[in-house]
């Protein structure tokens, strides 16, 4: 129903920033939890933020937790993630993913996802 498409990935030197932007459209924005995901070269999707569809409540993996940062913007049907430090190991594609929830609840799973875009870190 709702569809996807992220923007915003690149090649950043370690220890450097990068802020990712994912687009929705077709569905409700406001009633999904919203989260990213991201697939490094040889290794399984993993999860790395998500956000709820309102009050702001946030989930990090262990291994972003203080780096990054899951915001939205319900009036652009626009989800970010803003990504500082970032290491080598950071480098992957990086998916948006939604899934309908209530308001004050965060998603660890999800039913669609966009396209991804690719960031890699150089040292």
């Amino acid at each position: 129903q709702v569809q996807l498409v992220e923007s915003g990935g690149g090649l950043v030197q370690a220890g450097g920033s990068l802020r990712l932007s994912c687009a929705a459209s077709g569905g409700f924005f406001s009633t999904y939890s919203m989260g990213w995901l991201r697939q490094a070269p040889g290794k399984e999707r993993e999860f790395v933020a998500s956000i709820s569809s309102a009050a702001g409540r946030t989930l990090y993996a262990d291994s972003v937790k203080g780096r990054f940062t899951i915001s939205r913007d319900n009036a652009k049907n626009t989800v970010y993630l803003q990504m500082n430090s970032m290491k080598l190991e950071d480098t992957a594609v990086y998916i948006c993913a939604a899934e309908r929830a209530p308001p004050t609840v965060v998603r660890r799973t999800f039913s669609s996802w966009g396209q991804g875009t690719q960031v890699t870190v150089s040292s």
